[in-house]
């Protein structure tokens, strides 16, 4: 009886491993099938940019989430299949196509930091390169690219960034040739020759003066001709202004407090509270997505920086000598913030935290 039972034990579990089995490679099937579907049904557009060498193009826009592929090329000459050797004297232009994923990133991201790599007022070249074939570009792949760009272009020349027009044309796309296999992915096949060339070009120094070195949205012109001195101090350069003798430390109207830079909501006035210590004190943000908290070392102490995510603007910092729930204290300097009262919410865009202001 022993040894019936455990044959049938032993059959069982050959039954049970083989069904297992089976039951796994269903699963790997379907799983397989699945990213297959995945694959099939996921839309993929292209955009086409010109800025100059296109060593210098790639690199940005491989680091963005949802862009696929970034291809070196030419396009918008006269013959056929150009080579190095001759794409220049038939026309064509020194260019990088994206095909990317705009579910996860958008046509007006790829715009922005395309924004971020050129001198788009220069129409003889980019930096130590001259010709066309050097200048810059936005080739529109649909309908919905050229407004964009058209959008992007006018709104960068209006916020007064540089001294002279942008003369970037926005132009329908032509045909797409890929550059030779040594020229694709320079910059990670030869990093040393890559970082001097950008150097030697003058392409970072100049971006550099504009953006500054972390490429920020607003360049440093603009901002010194946005803000007053103390907003930049305080936003820019980390500095603190007086206790007691700043605009919103004694603030009680209902309303938001948004980052006087970039505008995005950061605190409301329903978590305010007198802390007695001169500045702007929250009990928690209004967005949380919309803070980024740091360590900070100076003042021989370490604290809790809070800088914005979009203008990654200095704020103030945190502390956890709040009051309840939280237990924190959010302590901002006026100066970063701009004001924007119940009344106005509407009118100025931020219509969606009045019901805020409805609950007692």
């Amino acid at each position: 009886m022993k040894r019936l039972m455990i044959a049938m034990i032993n059959i069982g579990l050959v039954l049970l491993l083989a069904g297992f089995a089976a039951a796994s490679g269903a699963f790997a099937a379907d799983n397989e099938e699945n990213q297959t579907m995945s694959d099939k049904t996921m839309t993929t557009e292209r955009a086409i940019f010109a800025g100059g060498c296109f060593w210098c193009m790639e690199k940005p826009f491989e680091e963005l989430d949802g862009v696929l592929s970034v291809t070196s090329g030419y396009t918008g000459g006269s013959n056929a299949n150009p080579t190095y050797e001759n794409y220049a004297a038939n026309g064509h232009i020194e260019v990088v196509e994206i095909v990317y994923d705009p579910a996860r990133v958008t046509y007006d991201r790829l715009l922005d930091v395309y924004w971020h790599q050129v001198d788009p007022t220069d129409p003889g070249g980019q930096f130590v390169d001259r010709g066309h074939a050097y200048t810059t570009a936005i080739f529109y792949t649909t309908a919905e690219q050229k407004r964009l760009a058209e959008k992007s272009k006018a709104a960068l020349d209006k916020r007064g960034v540089y001294d002279k027009p942008i003369v970037t044309p926005i132009e329908p796309a032509q045909t797409f040739y890929a550059a030779e296999e040594y020229h694709q992915d320079y910059y990670k096949e030869n990093p040393l020759g890559y970082k001097y060339y950008r150097y030697r070009s003058g392409r970072d120094a100049y971006l550099d003066g504009i953006w500054g070195k972390d490429r920020k949205e607003w360049s440093e012109k603009e901002l010194k001709k946005r803000l007053t001195p103390l907003q930049y101090e305080v936003t820019q350069e980390d500095g603190t202004e007086p206790a007691f003798k700043n605009e919103y430390w004694d603030n009680h109207r209902d309303g938001i407090y948004v980052d006087i830079v970039s505008g995005e909501p950061l605190f409301s006035s329903r978590d305010k509270y007198e802390s007695g210590t001169g500045w702007p004190s929250f009990s928690k943000p209004l967005v949380p997505e919309n803070i980024v908290t740091r360590e900070d070392r100076k003042l021989f102490t370490v604290r809790t920086e809070v800088r914005s995510r979009l203008a990654d603007s200095h704020i103030g910092h945190v502390f956890d000598d709040g009051p309840p729930p939280t237990g924190l204290r959010y302590c901002m300097n006026s100066a970063a913030l701009r004001f924007i009262p119940r009344e106005d919410l509407e009118k100025e865009g931020y219509g969606k935290f009045l019901p805020l202001f409805d609950k007692q």
